[in-house]
């Protein structure tokens, strides 16, 4: 059995991680985070030592590590832009970390924690869950056994509603969340290079405050993908049928499942890790340059191979009056 500590223990995607730790037979001994709405952690860890004070949690996490209670692994599922110096604290902690995606927003931030990872012996894992899905397994295979030539045609599109809410918090600051396409579409970016290879062109189309798009080609893939947190940009069959998300991935125009598998991904993400099999920051570095340079690029606008949803009417960004 490991022992966990947990950074973002509020957050949307913390119960995930509580459940993996859970389901692997390990234990929470400390959690932190700024608000105190973590009634959640009754279900997995009632005993789990909660604060809300980062300096009284950093105080604990020292004083278990001076005990026969050390912590193994901190999981870090807190803002992106909390990520790099939640790893840091982690490691300079004695701590293997387990951290959710984006590692962190900027490349050269992942570079700087290779030095650090050196320096303690300690290693950083990215929760990649995508590669351990069943029908992302078997694309990456079938593209594997295909010819030494051959280029797939590929197109991705993910839309995945958010509420006016989205822009008051820090996922609407593109400075915290690193925008559109680090905040919703890292995983997939993620996904694309581990499956295609390595990227050889990378052009944007389309970046605004609700939605992205580009085009990005791979040695194995031209792909055109689309992001969107607008639910005027689901199809209409999505709609009717109450549906808030949609993904589809098109491979040399055949539709990929992709509606499932989904649930356990995570545990199975804690048991590759906990194998001494998780993804490190070398492994997530090539989704963080994709996204990164899509944040600063200049789109070019509807040119050259776009994907059809780019040419939806745009929307205002919203905004709010006292």
């Amino acid at each position: 059995m490991k022992n966990f500590a947990l950074i973002g223990a509020a957050g949307y995607i913390a119960p995930r991680h509580y459940k993996a730790i859970r389901d692997t037979g390990n234990t929470l001994l400390a959690a932190y985070d700024p608000f105190d709405n973590v009634g959640i952690i009754d279900s997995y860890f009632p005993q789990t030592a909660f604060f809300t004070e980062y300096e009284r949690f950093d105080r604990h996490i020292s004083k278990l590590q001076r005990s026969d209670s050390k912590v193994d692994y901190t999981t870090v599922c807190s803002p992106n832009y909390l990520h790099d110096s939640h790893i840091r604290f982690a490691l300079r902690s004695g701590t293997d970390v387990v951290c959710e995606k984006p590692l962190v927003l900027n490349p050269w931030n992942a570079e700087a924690l290779l030095d650090i990872e050196k320096e303690t012996g300690k290693r950083v894992n990215n929760v990649l869950q995508l590669r351990l899905h069943p029908n992302i397994i078997k694309l990456k295979q079938q593209v594997e056994a295909s010819g030494a030539d051959k280029v797939f045609d590929f197109d991705l599109t993910y839309i995945t509603s958010r509420g006016n809410w989205y822009y008051t918090s820090w996922k609407g600051d593109v400075t915290k969340s690193g925008g559109i396409a680090t905040n919703i579409g890292i995983h997939f970016f993620d996904m694309l290079t581990w499956v295609f290879g390595e990227v050889k062109s990378n052009v944007v189309h389309l970046h605004t405050h609700d939605r992205a798009a580009g085009y990005l080609e791979f040695n194995k893939a031209r792909v055109r993908w689309f992001l969107s947190i607008n639910a005027d940009t689901l199809p209409d069959a999505v709609k009717t049928k109450g549906l808030t998300t949609y993904r589809s991935m098109v491979l040399e125009g055949e539709e990929i499942e992709f509606s499932d598998g989904f649930a356990d991904l995570h545990t199975k993400a804690y048991e590759e890790i906990l194998q001494g099999k998780g993804y490190g920051i070398a492994d997530a570095l090539p989704s963080i340059h994709i996204a990164h340079y899509i944040r600063h690029a200049q789109p070019v606008g509807l040119q050259g191979s776009y994907h059809p949803l780019a040419n939806l009417p745009q929307a205002a960004h919203p905004f709010y009056k006292d």
